[in-house]
């Protein structure tokens, strides 16, 4: 079913529930100088533009400056020491890894958390073996919504765009995937800032049950709902 293709998976947001664990860093950093702890939600409309954007929104929020290098290398620092006290896979991932394996596809992961702790991150569930490739927002001299990301890891994996397939829950994955003319999935249930209705992709899911049958039936030609009239759409990731 899904011989020569390849599945690229987001990860924060789309693969794994990884907002938890972000929030404990950033209110780490934040409470030890003085402001006030963020809610989950807070964050979760930003944590695909990276930590930077976390803390910069987060103290635009409560009027405050701050030394923002400084703040991102101890966010960093927390966040790696506790990269998986709470974060799993989403309900379904990893049973429909193992049918996409199984089924023969290659599976990458293009993410703009840095490609170190991804790994970290995929070690602690033990799924890092799944995939042929993974590229973070440091691999290359690019990162999403920039499609030479995506290409990339395609190329790493030892694939081709015109057999590939992102999965994604953000603008910055859609507009990546867009723009290297490859179909794109979103999660409705990840992290994206604005409701899914204002997005284009070709798919939505609700479960990673739904996965397989939507990517194979975008493999093989099938009908899309992709409309390139986006809307409510975020600027380009952080790339720091």
């Amino acid at each position: 079913m899904f011989k020569d293709a390849t599945i690229v998976f987001d990860l924060d947001g789309t693969l794994v529930d990884t907002a938890p664990d972000l929030t404990n860093a950033l209110n780490d950093v934040l409470t030890r100088r003085g402001h006030a702890p963020v809610p989950v939600e807070a964050i979760r409309g930003c944590v695909g533009h990276g930590a930077r954007v976390m803390i910069e929104q987060s103290l635009a929020r409560a009027g405050a400056e701050g030394d923002i290098d400084r703040m991102l290398a101890e966010f960093l620092v927390h966040y790696e020491a506790n990269i998986a006290r709470e974060s799993r896979p989403f309900p379904g991932a990893i049973a429909v890894l193992d049918q996409l394996a199984a089924h023969g596809a290659r599976l990458a992961i293009c993410t703009n958390k840095r490609e170190r702790l991804s790994r970290r991150l995929l070690q602690e569930p033990e799924i890092e073996d799944y995939f042929s490739a993974i590229a973070g927002r440091d691999t290359f001299a690019v990162a999403k919504p920039d499609p030479r990301h995506l290409t990339g890891v395609i190329a790493l994996a030892g694939g081709s765009p015109s057999r590939a397939v992102m999965i994604g829950d953000s603008d910055i994955d859609l507009r990546a995937a867009q723009a290297a003319s490859i179909p794109v999935i979103l999660v409705s249930f990840g992290y994206a800032a604005a409701p899914l209705d204002g997005f284009a992709p070709d798919s939505v899911i609700d479960h990673f049950d739904e996965l397989p049958a939507r990517a194979a039936a975008l493999l093989n030609g099938g009908a899309s709902s992709r409309s390139r009239g986006l809307t409510r759409l975020n600027p380009a990731a952080d790339r720091s």
